[in-house]
């Protein structure tokens, strides 16, 4: 199990020596699961996908660009300037433990933004793009990822602000980069993802218990610090449900009836793995939880966007 968290990225992992390894566990593949879903739903939710073999790669290619390259350089640059942090959390990570060079992880952080956004500029040219609306979401997550773990502005600083900004990079973003590539990414749409990205905010939080030693020592205002473990786990659950439920008024509101049911039988499962794992003990369980729960919330995105790519919200700008 130790190898592999190592290969996942995440606590608990065994230690190596193997530099592709090491910079795998850098880029923590257990995160860009949130970001190929995500893209999933923004093509399901532009209702014009269609099962081709040109659009089977095209979606690849962003899922490609959303993961591996960009939340890649996400994770990376992260661990990059949470290296202090890191040392008193995770000391066996692969910076803070000297296991990796400085010099290797800046040339991994840009490798992976250079080629992030030259696949976005890639897949603007396939669809036809006037305007390279993949590249520019692309930029628009990496300068948010940038300023999410960097200072001066360093948004992880902020419970509130640094986890709405990693929820809105894993729900929002991908969805755009996906309903742009096959489709037009309304503003009614865009907005509708946005809130969805506070049920992301709920997750993100979950993220911050592990860490609550280290953001203590080092000043950092996360959730679990500012209002302590127990309160937190509470306002994690709140936000996941409620606005999921608001998602549910949404698909009662255009018509998609059968849609709103199956979400709430969606958010049925999530409400009781919180009461068994978040609620109870969010440092052990927080693991449990996220593993039993996440496939529920998930699946109940994918619904919504096939829900909006069969109503008239595609067509209102």
């Amino acid at each position: 199990m130790s190898d592999a968290r190592q290969l996942l990225g995440i606590k608990g992992a065994a230690e190596t020596k193997s530099i592709w390894k090491l910079r795998l566990q850098l880029m923590k593949p257990i995160t860009w699961i949130p970001l190929l879903w995500g893209v999933i739903c923004g093509a399901a939710a532009s209702g014009h996908y269609q099962w081709r073999l040109a659009d089977v790669l095209a979606a690849f290619a962003c899922m490609v660009m959303s993961g591996p390259l960009l939340a890649g350089f996400t994770q990376t640059i992260n661990d990059y300037y949470d290296r202090e942090i890191d040392a008193i959390n995770e000391p066996n990570r692969p910076i803070p433990s000297g296991a990796i060079p400085l010099i290797q992880v800046k040339l991994q952080i840009w490798v992976l933004l250079i080629g992030g956004l030259l696949v976005a500029y890639g897949l603007d040219i396939w669809a036809e793009h006037k305007t390279p609306s993949v590249l520019l979401l692309a930029l628009g997550g990496s300068f948010v990822s940038y300023i999410y773990s960097a200072p001066p502005l360093k948004l992880k600083q902020n419970g509130w602000l640094g986890n709405y900004a990693l929820g809105a990079s894993y729900i929002a973003l991908p969805w755009w980069a996906g309903q742009a590539l096959f489709g037009q990414l309304t503003w009614t749409t865009a907005f509708l993802t946005l809130a969805y990205s506070l049920a992301g905010l709920g997750i993100a939080i979950i993220n911050d218990f592990k860490s609550v030693e280290g953001d203590r020592a080092l000043g950092l205002q996360s959730l679990p610090v500012v209002f302590g473990i127990k309160n937190a786990s509470w306002i994690s659950a709140g936000m996941i449900d409620i606005f999921q439920l608001a998602m549910v008024g949404v698909l009662i509101l255009i018509g998609q009836h059968l849609a709103s049911v199956i979400l709430i039988l969606l958010i049925i499962p999530q409400i009781t793995f919180q009461d068994i794992w978040l609620l109870r003990d969010p440092l052990a369980f927080d693991v449990k939880y996220q593993a039993s729960a996440q496939p529920f919330l998930i699946l109940g995105m994918l619904v919504t966007a096939l829900a909006i790519g069969h109503s008239p919200l595609t067509q209102l700008l």
